[in-house]
């Protein structure tokens, strides 16, 4: 009874507010602009503004009566009276009873402003209200809106590619809302929205990048699946964004569906990689969302297999994590990577040498977050991955090479070097390329110590292989110095394997030290060998050449022979004699007859002047290296006679010039270092003196000025052992010098000649001999007139010191050519000096 009442009040109500309004809706249809207004106004203060208000069946009915003549103004040209039949529509459809009822007469007429394919309703923000109003009806009908889903989606195709950024969103908020609502009729239409979605997904503002990829996970999700493989690539690209809000959207989006996509197991390979890739994103709020959801991920899944994996879990070992990795991902995190590595890694190894720089980069880090999920599975690829990392480590950016490396470090800890050698070691003597052995220093660097030292030695032979280690290539050598530094580092603690390997280590090093032309280069292997001694408990280097030379300069001996210019060993041979220091006295007999073959004159003459110059160094540094356990003697004639002279021999040419110079400048070296004895010298008397009489007439002055010093120091190093006719047999040589064209050279006679004098023996027969002594003064004589001040004055001395032998001689034969002497200030003095000794 009281029902019947209420609602015969509610119809009487109602009836009273549509008279209210009936001159208002009336209005609405004839009338100008500012009467169409002020009706909309009026029929909103009776109806909606009304006190006290209406309730909502008063309103359902009042909406009943006006629905149509407000429809109507929605397509109204003027703007404001759309706008206001608009809202009013929306505020009746907020507080009406059975707002479905409306959806009849309502969505042709959104339809028609928003569905076609030309913009019918030109105001943005009228576009935003009709979007709203589709967005409440969603809200306050739910399953409801069903029968007009063809409606809906028509709509939206447009809106959510609508010029507006706001109606864009909200139509992504509408389009989720329906999803959701009616996701058993939603599956048969929503591919029709994935083209518009992925066209706003690049939109410009960030904030409707974010929506529509909240709105493509819900259409997914409760849509068709078979849109999936497309919108992967587009939510793949979106990791590049540079919202932060739009990549933990992706992250987000995609984290839910890999827990509650109905399909997820069939693109687990396609969405784990997105998952991953998240967690080195640089924002930490982002990587540890991704890391949660990860967790969760793995968590589900296991709890979904619980019954096959129930064993690994039952006895699950805690495995120790890589040098770096703070937590160990769970068992179903784990196993997702193990079953679906095989798919996942093709394309991530191809992206590493993807032509962009961000691909690159963001595959590179995926590598290596896969690998530490994938822990010791990642066995079975390793070809794959040994390949692909080789390639990367090449690139350009240092960034992505650092990643690399990191991840090598990985695959180093998880791998057991029985499988990477195999892979390796035949590939280093294939391919002498930089790349692989920085690959291989990384691993070597990540492996575990006590699983390395078995394949140490193996190791080391093949680094030491002659086709491995003798490259002269720069990058290459740093990578092999990083190998050898990988070696000690990971195998210090087993010094019994380290010592095994020493050799090929130290013949590593040192060929690196040889073949190296920058100074960086030398510094990375010296201190490197210092690095080799320190880890074998050695003092210093030198305890190592102590062990070693003796063993590389063997390995030499099958091919010095036939050396020439440019071959390799001739550098290793050249640094070791040169760094080796003291070892050198103890290894002549090795050392001497390699250095013989290589200075006979049939040899390429670059080679000879190559091993001169190394000849020097050793004998002017003689006590610290050739001669440092004082046995070089016992060699020095074999080094004059087969070495340096037969190389001093005139030969026509530029070449043989300088190989002349260089060959008397390592017979000087002999003679300043004293290697020389008197014996030795007296020895060599008749050789040396044939050839360095023939050295005096060298058209290069070095040679000639080098060859006037030997005599001089060979005149010292003999004294007055001399017989008279050795003295006799060339002092005429020595004369012509004082003519000659460098007054450098000129002077150096001249000392020659002070100590020349101080070799006659004190029972010289100045009677028998008295025409040598003869032509001896009147050859000084005339340079006493020297026009060159110096030259006068070292010639006083010479005279002074050849007067001694026969004074009245040379007072004689002075007074003979004092008057043709521009000067006579010298000759005064040295006929005062010669009278003091009559």
């Amino acid at each position: 009874m009281a029902e019947n009442l209420n609602m015969e009040s509610g119809t009487q109500e109602a009836n009273d507010i549509l008279q209210a309004v009936a001159r208002h809706v009336n209005c609405l249809s004839e009338g100008t602009r500012m009467v169409k207004k002020r009706a909309l106004e009026g029929i909103r203060k009776e109806t909606l503004c009304r006190n006290p208000p209406p309730d909502s069946l008063v309103l359902q009915k009042v909406f009943d009566g006006v629905l149509k003549p407000l429809l109507k103004s929605i397509g109204e040209q003027v703007e404001k009276c759309r706008e206001l039949s608009i809202l009013l529509v929306i505020d009746f459809v907020d507080r009406i009873s059975n707002p479905e009822e409306v959806l009849p007469y309502l969505m042709p007429t959104i339809v028609q402003r928003l569905g076609n394919k030309e913009i019918v309703e030109t105001s943005e923000e009228l576009r935003l209200n009709l979007v709203e109003l589709l967005t409440k009806i969603v809200d306050l009908t739910g399953k409801k809106i069903s029968p007009y889903l063809d409606d809906f989606i028509r709509i939206l195709e447009r809106t959510i590619l609508d010029p507006y950024a706001e109606v864009r969103k909200q139509s992504c908020v509408c389009t989720c809302k329906v999803a959701r609502g009616i996701p058993e009729h939603f599956h048969m239409q929503s591919e029709s929205l994935i083209n518009p979605l992925l066209q706003c997904i690049s939109h410009q503002h960030s904030k409707v990048r974010v929506q529509c990829i909240i709105t493509i996970g819900d259409v997914l999700q409760f849509g068709s699946h078979k849109p999936m493989e497309n919108v992967i690539s587009h939510l793949t690209q979106r990791l590049f964004d540079h919202s932060p809000q739009v990549r933990l959207a992706v992250t987000q989006v995609v984290g839910w569906w890999l827990m509650e996509f109905v399909d997820r197991y069939s693109f687990h390979h396609k969405l784990i990689p997105i998952l991953l890739t998240s967690q080195s994103d640089e924002l930490p709020d982002i990587s540890q969302k991704a890391y949660e959801l990860w967790d969760e991920v793995g968590a589900k899944y296991e709890k979904e297999n619980e019954e096959e994996l129930k064993n690994k879990m039952n006895f699950v070992v805690d495995a120790v994590t890589a040098p770096g990795i703070f937590a160990r991902p769970g068992l179903g995190c784990r196993t997702l990577i193990l079953r679906n590595m095989s798919k996942i890694l093709p394309g991530l190894l191809r992206d590493l040498t993807d032509w962009t720089i961000a691909n690159r980069l963001m595959s590179v880090k995926l590598l290596h977050t896969l690998l530490i999920n994938a822990e010791d599975n990642s066995t079975q690829y390793m070809e794959k991955l040994l390949t692909g990392m080789y390639r990367a480590c090449a690139d350009e950016e240092a960034e992505i090479v650092k990643r690399v490396i990191k991840s090598a470090e990985i695959v180093g800890w998880y791998v057991s070097p029985e499988v990477y050698c195999k892979l390796i070691l035949p590939t280093l003597k294939s391919t002498q390329n930089p790349h692989t052995l920085m690959t291989f220093a990384a691993i070597i660097r990540g492996s575990k110590p006590e699983l390395f030292e078995a394949y140490m030695k193996e190791i080391c032979v093949t680094l030491a292989d002659d086709e491995v280690c003798r490259i002269e290539t720069p990058m290459y050598q740093l990578q092999l110095v990083s190998c050898a530094d990988a070696i000690m580092s990971t195998g210090s603690k087993y010094q019994d394997r380290l010592h095994s390997a020493s050799l090929q280590l130290f013949t590593v090093l040192l060929t690196v030290l040889a073949l190296a032309r920058e100074e960086n280069i030398h510094k990375k292997a010296k201190s490197s060998l210092q690095t080799l001694a320190d880890v074998q408990g050695l003092s210093s280097p030198t305890e190592l050449y102590e062990r070693h030379t003796k063993d590389l300069l063997d390995s030499l001996k099958g091919t010095y022979k036939q050396w020439n210019n440019h071959s390799l060993e001739r550098f290793i041979f050249d640094t070791l004699l040169t760094e080796a220091g003291p070892i050198l006295g103890a290894l002549l007999n090795d050392v001497i007859p390699m250095l013989r073959e290589n200075l006979r004159t049939s040899k390429d003459p670059e080679l000879r002047l190559k091993f001169f110059s190394l000849l020097s160094r050793l004998v002017m540094n003689s006590g610290a290296s050739i001669d440092s356990q004082q046995g070089f003697e016992n060699f020095a004639v074999v080094v004059v006679k087969e070495m340096v002279l037969p190389n001093c021999v005139w030969h026509a040419g530029r070449v043989c010039a300088a190989i002349r110079t260089t060959a008397v400048s390592c017979l000087w070296a002999l003679f300043q270092s004293e290697l020389l004895t008197q014996e030795q010298a007296k020895e060599l008397f008749d050789e040396l003196l044939t050839q360095l009489k023939t050295l005096l007439e060298d058209e290069v002055k070095s040679t000639r000025l080098i060859t006037c010093r030997i005599f001089r120091k060979f005149l010292l190093l003999c004294g007055k052992n001399f017989d008279p006719d050795h003295l006799h047999s060339f002092y005429i040589e020595l004369l012509k010098r004082l003519d000659d064209s460098s007054d450098d050279i000129r002077v150096a006679v001249a000392r020659t000649f002070s100590t020349y004098f101080q070799c006659f023996p004190d029972d010289y027969d100045t009677s028998l001999y008295g025409a040598h002594l003869e032509g001896m003064y009147k050859g000084l004589l005339v340079h006493l007139d020297d026009p060159y001040p110096q030259i006068q004055q070292e010639l006083l001395d010479v005279l002074k010191e050849a007067g001694r032998i026969k004074p009245s001689l040379l007072l004689q034969e002075l007074e003979a050519v004092e008057h043709k002497h521009r000067t006579t200030t010298y000759c005064d003095q040295l006929s005062n000096h010669l009278k003091t000794l009559l």
